[in-house]
């Protein structure tokens, strides 16, 4: 794990970069990273929650579907706390999907498949969510929560 900071007045940046195998047992770990970030952050309690969520099934998405469960396939993380907003990148090895041909899960033909609700709280906790091809191979989610005002909106 890699963490930075920019400690020049105005532009207190925090990057916290890691590297997992793809294996379920480090999902905890990344949100754990998140909850405590967003924490340090400011966000209020509820959004810390709905953030480690959308956190912890957008790499959930990438061990599973993204790397197929392969522990030779890396998933790598980056968080980017800047003082507007929060940005989380997960990017996997696949072979990269179509975000648009997701089915909705609330949709009644779906509310009782067990699967398909990620991408759904990806959208619905956070801000912005892209999922773009890397050029480097993989399939890239990038995440943004704005940061809650300050001490009287500063």
């Amino acid at each position: 794990m890699e963490a930075t900071q920019n400690d020049t007045p105005g532009q207190a940046d925090t990057v916290i970069e890691f590297t997992i195998a793809s294996h379920y047992r480090f999902v905890e770990m990344v949100g754990s990273v998140a909850d405590q970030l967003t924490q340090l952050a400011g966000f209020e309690a509820e959004n810390i929650d709905w953030v480690g969520l959308a956190v912890r099934e957008s790499v959930v998405n990438a061990i599973k579907h993204g790397n197929q469960l392969d522990a030779s396939k890396p998933v790598e993380v980056r968080f980017h706390l800047t003082d507007e907003k929060l940005l989380v990148v997960v990017r996997d090895r696949g072979n990269g999907f179509d975000a648009s041909h997701v089915a909705d899960p609330r949709a009644p033909e779906n509310l009782l498949n067990p699967n398909g609700r990620g991408i759904f709280y990806m959208r619905t906790f956070m801000d912005d969510v892209e999922f773009l091809s890397h050029r480097q191979g993989g399939l890239e989610v990038r995440m943004t929560k704005r940061r809650p005002p300050r001490n009287g909106g500063c």
